[in-house]
């Protein structure tokens, strides 16, 4: 008998891989208008918005910066810190990142194997941060997530985004078990593996990394993922 009544997955990083759609998106966009980065490689472009897109997520969660603020405040930073300013192209930026974003999807590897042998021993659900139309958007593309699963929870429907209890606390009532015996997996230590205990729920990290408590484990290849949840 599974020790589990219900398991959620994180989509980013964890089921699809966005790391790589977000590189290759950045890198269309540099490729396809490179004057408005100045003189900066794309290994330059590219580490910057690695520093700045995590502080305006952080802040948008906090409810600090409002959706659009958050779309289009990355790129105006972005610029910024490149010395190129323009908000009209941070504006254009914001939709074309999205755009060229949505052509570079793909499944982590292993991962729809995984998701189809958890979902045939217990019931499933997906639990996402993200802008709604995005994450429903990779939905339509990679079908089976939604098809098995009972429950799909995106952040931004709901009103608060991982790791706030409030979106676990949603997530258990739609769950309908308790959540001592719910099993979130995902990448992030913040948003899925701290937000998860912080509801009283098991984690399962998606990381080569340990951390040290009871209710987590850790792994790092799918084909290993479903012999440790029973």
């Amino acid at each position: 008998m599974n020790k589990y009544q219900f398991v959620y997955f994180d989509l980013d990083d964890t089921l699809l891989d966005h790391t790589h759609a977000e590189k290759c998106a950045l890198q269309t966009l540099f490729q396809e208008q490179t004057d408005l980065f100045g003189s900066n490689d794309f290994p330059d472009v590219y580490a910057a918005y690695r520093k700045i897109n995590p502080v305006v997520w952080q802040k948008y969660s906090a409810g600090e910066f409002t959706k659009i603020q958050a779309k289009v405040g990355r790129f105006e930073q972005l610029l910024a810190a490149m010395g190129r300013p323009d908000n009209e192209a941070s504006l254009w930026l914001a939709d074309a990142y999205l755009n060229r974003y949505s052509y570079h999807w793909q499944e982590v590897e292993g991962a729809i194997d995984a998701f189809k042998n958890t979902a045939a021993q217990v019931p499933v659900g997906i639990m996402t941060n993200g802008f709604s139309e995005i994450q429903r958007a990779k939905l339509s593309q990679f079908p089976i997530f939604d098809e098995l699963s009972k429950d799909v929870i995106v952040s931004e429907e709901v009103g608060f985004l991982k790791p706030d209890v409030r979106l676990f606390k949603h997530a258990e009532a739609a769950a309908k078990v308790p959540g001592e015996s719910i099993l979130h997996v995902g990448d992030s230590l913040s948003s899925d593996v701290k937000g998860g205990l912080g509801a009283g729920w098991k984690v399962a990290w998606y990381s080569k990394e340990n951390y040290d408590h009871d209710d987590v484990w850790s792994f790092t290849d799918w084909s290993t993922f479903v012999d440790k949840l029973s």
